[in-house]
């Protein structure tokens, strides 16, 4: 695959046909029911239904604030893939690509109030048997999924079957042509039933150009600790984005000069077969990268539900507009900001001007900014905001 000139940068695509949207994001996505009242399930007596999906929530996110996004996916012939469709639809979101699937069922989920990082937090998965977990490499509309500048992909998607797995390990594949490729880890341990099959997320990561990755993850998953020896088992990405919990996140970017660990054209970037549990490796070392790291934000937590989607959803869409590697972090965490600051899956995020003045603050006005319940509504109202993030009636908060 062609590179462009600058690190990081969207890939020039030799011989393949103008993109027709921005991004393209493929993976389930499902109808959740939020609780009305805080509590544990069995007491729970009413809920509010909402829309969650890693991917399709980073195409509502970059679609609402103006890029263009497309969804692929597959969902029932029911009424809750009615409901998914209408929703992510009035987001702004090309759903024209979504299969629907008679025999099989949207999937749903149920969770409580609580965050889910609490032990208090419960949540019921109903997707066992989706029309999502039913698609494959054999049915594949690879123009459509390669319509875009980037296509967003997460490790979800590969935990939902075999089938899924072999269509992931299709889609990472190295091949000439195809968008630059985002992939977010999303290690999930609970759809991971044998826990050293998630092994194959390495693999998976390994044929991108752009990987997300929380340590955590990384070190459950993987056992690996330290964003160093993520760096050292992942050579192949042209960015590697640790996120570091409330610490912050640091990325470590490939120089254009070099073009070590690209893998071959069949698509497995170390010769092994994609999707393999093998051991990890170790040791490669990213002499050709440098590493930026970008402080998180103060927040007042309301849920981390969709934080990590959000911080995908900013990063590329400074990527997009070809911003330094810095300010696609800083973009990162301020729509992750939002995503922490509301209850549900997706939050409104900042728009595109008040994120930029953000983004542009100096060291220590970024490490004062202290956002709340609200801020990114209220800047598109019209409301003044101060450099702490919150309305100016309200008080300044720094840390």
């Amino acid at each position: 695959m062609t590179r462009s000139s600058n690190a990081g940068g969207i890939p020039a695509r030799d011989g393949a046909p103008a993109p027709d949207v921005e991004v393209v994001c493929l993976g389930e996505s499902m109808v959740t029911f939020l609780p009305r009242l805080p509590g544990r399930l069995a007491d729970v007596p009413s809920f509010d239904r909402a829309i969650g999906g890693a991917e399709s929530n980073v195409a509502c996110t970059l679609a609402r604030t103006g890029h263009s996004a497309r969804w692929i996916s597959r969902v029932g012939a029911d009424g809750f893939g009615d409901h998914l469709l209408a929703a992510i639809a009035d987001c702004g979101v090309d759903v024209t690509h979504v299969r629907r699937d008679p025999l099989r069922p949207t999937g749903i989920y149920f969770r409580t109030a609580g965050d889910r990082a609490t032990d208090t937090h419960e949540v019921a998965y109903y997707r066992a048997g989706s029309a999502a977990s039913a698609m494959t490499a054999a049915h594949l509309d690879r123009d459509a999924v390669h319509s875009g500048r980037i296509l967003h992909l997460s490790g979800i998607t590969a935990a939902l079957s075999e089938d899924c797995l072999g269509l992931m390990c299709e889609l990472t594949a190295r091949r000439p042509g195809r968008p630059l490729l985002s992939f977010d880890v999303n290690y999930r341990p609970g759809l991971w039933r044998e826990p050293s099959r998630a092994r194959a997320l390495l693999e998976l990561a390994r044929g991108a150009d752009l990987v997300f990755v929380g340590d955590d993850e990384a070190r459950d998953a993987w056992g690996l600790h330290g964003a160093r020896a993520i760096s050292e088992a992942l050579p192949e990405p042209d960015l590697l984005v640790v996120k570091q919990g409330k610490r912050g996140a640091t990325v470590f970017q490939r120089t254009p000069e070099t073009g070590a660990h690209r893998g071959d054209a069949s698509g497995t970037a170390t010769g092994e077969r994609c999707g393999d549990a093998s051991g990890i490796v170790t040791g490669v070392g990213r002499a050709d990268a440098t590493a930026t790291f970008v402080p998180s934000l103060n927040v007042d937590l309301v849920a981390a539900t969709g934080a990590g989607d959000a911080f995908a959803a900013g990063f590329l869409s400074a990527t997009l507009r070809a911003l330094p590697v810095r300010t696609r972090i800083r973009h990162g965490h301020l729509w992750a900001a939002a995503a922490l600051t509301v209850p549900g899956d997706l939050a409104t995020p900042p728009g595109r001007a008040h994120a930029d003045r953000l983004a542009d603050l100096d060291d220590a006005a970024w490490e004062r900014l202290h956002l709340g319940p609200g801020w990114t509504e209220a800047a598109a109202s019209g409301r003044r905001v101060d450099a702490s993030g919150r309305r100016a009636d309200e008080e300044v908060r720094t840390p």
